[in-house]
């Protein structure tokens, strides 16, 4: 870790305020995978991530391709008498509906389809501009949004659900992970790295010229 100097002369764009203790830093330059914290309570203020930019814009692309595979082909495929059934997301939070769970079908299309999705789109969009180095009219309320929608996206816990599903109708019936099993598998793996990345970056990005060494 690398503290930051809490005195010292700057412009408003070279301060850091802490978010717990409200103390002002002057921004110093850190490392890749290294951050900074005030030298007051200790609190994180901003660090600088191992990935760069157009690296984190790789990994979002392939989190969008397993996305769509994901939501096109069937998670599962059941035979059980000679019958078989396939069971896809969005079969399942309409199935969910028409049983009269709307709730329950309108929470896991939010926290499970529509969250996540918006996460990716707006994350590739922010990095985007961040590597072409153009910033759209609407990048500062789509990154507040992104910060906004991110906790509440849950496809770790839909995969948890699958998986337990999985084993126990494996007792019932002949059970045959699709296609789109593993590519939720593949996405939470992606989708491990793109929460691990700070959003508070994208705030103040790297130069290019820097984020390029």
């Amino acid at each position: 870790m690398t503290p930051v100097a809490a005195e010292g002369d700057g412009t408003e764009a070279d301060l850091a305020a802490c978010p717990e203790c409200d103390e002002l830093h002057v921004r110093r330059a850190v490392r890749p995978g290294e951050r900074a914290r005030c030298t007051r309570c200790g609190t994180t203020l901003y660090r600088r991530p191992r990935r760069r930019p157009d690296h984190m814009l790789a990994i979002v692309t392939a989190a969008l391709i397993a996305f769509v595979v994901a939501n096109t082909f069937p998670i599962l495929v059941l035979r059980a008498q000679g019958i078989l059934s396939e069971a896809t997301l969005l079969g399942s939070v309409a199935a969910l509906w028409t049983e009269g769970q709307e709730p329950a079908a309108v929470l896991v299309f939010l926290t499970a389809w529509l969250f996540p999705l918006f996460d990716l789109l707006a994350l590739f969009v922010l990095l985007l501009s961040v590597t072409t180095g153009r910033r759209p009219a609407l990048y500062a309320p789509l990154l507040r949004a992104l910060q906004a929608v991110r906790p509440w996206g849950m496809i770790e816990v839909l995969m948890l659900g699958v998986l337990v599903s999985l084993i126990k109708l494996s007792r019932m019936a002949d059970v045959v992970p699709g296609v789109a099993l593993w590519a939720f598998i593949a996405l939470t793996v992606l989708l491990a790295a793109i929460l691990s990345y700070d959003l508070r970056v994208l705030w103040r990005p790297v130069p290019h010229q820097e984020a390029a060494r």
